[in-house]
């Protein structure tokens, strides 16, 4: 399979179907007073960029994630998800490393993300690529459901 991660409009109807998809996800795993969503709507949002991996070029929607930039200067790590048939072919870690790169390349120094404490697959992509877990970053509240997670960017890294 090749698998192509571009930077597209999230307020497509295939965006719609794959954030909904998310959605229900974490909704079957968290509670919905735990949960943080970003909107399609949210993410059109001049501060934020979409990553999409799809099939191919042009192809199925595969995965997605998101930068949100915050007016800190700290680059937050927003809907990540790997559909559950193209798990496993490195999806997550390849759109986080174009997250990663975009953020490095507009100076920020500090990426960050709250996630759920039992996504065990997303922690394990987030500390391959050097995330650490910390304490509760840019306001969000700290409940038995969440986990946070950093990642300094230095310059000369």
């Amino acid at each position: 399979m090749t698998v192509v991660i571009g930077v597209e409009c999230p307020l497509t109807d295939d965006m719609r179907a794959l954030i909904a998809e998310l959605n229900a996800a974490l909704l079957s795993l968290t509670p919905p007073e735990a949960c943080f969503h970003m909107s399609v709507e949210d993410m059109a949002g001049d501060d934020t960029t979409v990553f999409v991996a799809r099939n191919g070029d042009g192809g199925e929607m595969l995965g997605c994630g998101a930068l949100l930039r915050h007016p800190s200067g700290v680059g937050e790590v927003k809907r990540m998800y790997t559909r559950p048939e193209a798990r496993g072919l490195g999806i997550g870690g390849r759109i986080l490393a174009r997250i990663e790169a975009l953020a490095r390349s507009e100076g920020f120094t500090r990426l960050v993300l709250e996630t759920g404490n039992t996504y065990k697959a997303a922690e394990r992509v987030y500390q391959r690529a050097g995330f650490r877990r910390c304490g509760p970053v840019l306001g969000y509240s700290d409940t038995p459901y969440t986990a946070f997670f950093e990642k300094p960017l230095l310059s000369n890294a």
